[in-house]
């Protein structure tokens, strides 16, 4: 009988142990799952947290201004030579009317403008066109204040430039330069005697007015001609 005894309270501390091996092994069981899940939890977090942070405190560079080439027209002594001068913040010292062609970057917060000047002498404005390729837009200055001799040349100018095949399709921006001087035609004169509604009707045209005097005025004309050139970037091809 003690035998007996002793072999079953051997019996039962052997199985009183294996069930705290168990228990104590699946103690342990639960505490990796428990790491597991809060690792998981961790990862996720990182992945939902990490954008914001990113965006927030890690922006990148700003997307790249566009550029444009645009063509500069225009009879000598109607300041386009000065006009561009001051957008770009250059000397105002000797400025001399350009013969042949000059380019200068403009940079304008939404684009940068690749203006190419051509010389607006008699013996200069017969060959603008051979510099008229690849332009995607085009300014043309006039003296409002000149004779009406000049003006009735710059008119000329204008006319063949809104009919020429590789600018007809371009966006315009036509100043009418000199506005502070006692002898300037309005806006409205210009408009009449230079006959652009019927002419430049469906084609994308601004005249504005503007002098050396209200650089403002002249940053909002040249936003103007930026926003027509952006709205003929985003046209679809015609094929």
């Amino acid at each position: 009988m003690d035998y007996m005894r002793l072999e079953i309270t051997t019996e039962a501390k052997s199985q009183r142990c294996l069930d705290s091996k168990l228990c104590s092994r699946q103690e342990k069981l639960s505490w990796w799952s428990g790491l597991g899940g809060e690792e998981k939890h961790r990862k996720r977090l990182q992945s939902e947290m990490l954008p914001c942070f990113r965006a927030l405190c890690c922006k990148g560079p700003p997307p790249p201004r566009p550029e444009y080439d645009i063509v500069c027209i225009g009879l000598t002594g109607s300041g386009k030579t000065s006009l561009l001068t001051h957008l770009c913040s250059e000397s105002q010292d000797n400025i001399v009317p350009t013969t042949g062609f000059s380019i200068k970057a403009v940079p304008f917060q939404s684009a940068i403008l690749n203006v190419k000047e051509l010389g607006g002498a008699a013996n200069i404005r017969k060959y603008w066109s051979r510099y008229y390729q690849g332009s995607q837009g085009v300014i043309f200055v006039l003296d409002s204040a000149s004779s009406e001799e000049d003006l009735e040349t710059a008119r000329n100018e204008l006319h063949s430039a809104l009919q020429h095949p590789q600018l007809c399709t371009l966006p315009f921006l036509i100043l009418a330069n000199h506005q502070d001087k006692p002898a300037a035609r309005s806006v409205q004169e210009i408009r009449k005697y230079f006959e652009l509604e019927p002419l430049a009707r469906g084609k994308r045209w601004i005249l504005q007015p503007t002098s050396l005097d209200n650089m403002e005025a002249v940053k909002d004309s040249f936003s103007m001609l930026i926003n027509l050139l952006d709205e003929r970037e985003l046209e679809p091809v015609q094929i």
